[in-house]
């Protein structure tokens, strides 16, 4: 069984400039000061780009992971994804969308995400809700430190 949600995030900034951040690793890393999140190897500074690998290492809920991710598609400014190759969960995509309307530019996040135990019961009780705020923070976080 696999889990999916959106975050929906919304900047008056340029959709490239939205896009760019979020493929940017040191944008990421301020995003997660909370959960002392780092790029390890891979790309571990400035834009990941297609067929691009990092390793990510940080904390969370108390014990230390490490995740690597590969950019699997990338079409600039509007849409990439990232899919992890080696960590914490069975199946991990995040599928990154950038569209302007209305002088405003709409960033959504969509995630599925399969638990690597307890199935379902710890996608719905926790790991869905965990990652929603993380992922509502890096939007939020992107957002209001591009509009300035």
């Amino acid at each position: 069984m696999t889990s999916s949600f959106e975050i929906v995030t919304r900047a008056a900034v340029p959709a490239e400039a939205l896009f760019d951040a979020s493929r940017d690793i040191g944008a990421h890393v301020a995003s997660m000061r909370g959960t002392g999140e780092r790029a390890i190897d891979g790309v571990t500074s400035g834009l990941i780009g297609l067929d691009e690998t990092v390793t990510w290492r940080a904390w969370h809920f108390g014990i230390p992971f490490r995740m690597t991710s590969r950019v699997t598609a990338l079409e600039r400014p509007h849409r990439f994804v990232d899919e992890q190759i080696a960590g914490p969960f069975r199946l991990f995509r995040h599928e990154h969308l950038c569209v302007e309307r209305d002088g405003m530019t709409v960033m959504t996040d969509r995630v599925t995400l399969a638990s690597p135990v307890l199935g379902r019961l710890a996608e719905r009780l926790v790991l869905v809700p965990y990652l929603r705020r993380l992922l509502t923070r890096r939007g939020e976080h992107l957002a209001t430190t591009l509009s300035g």
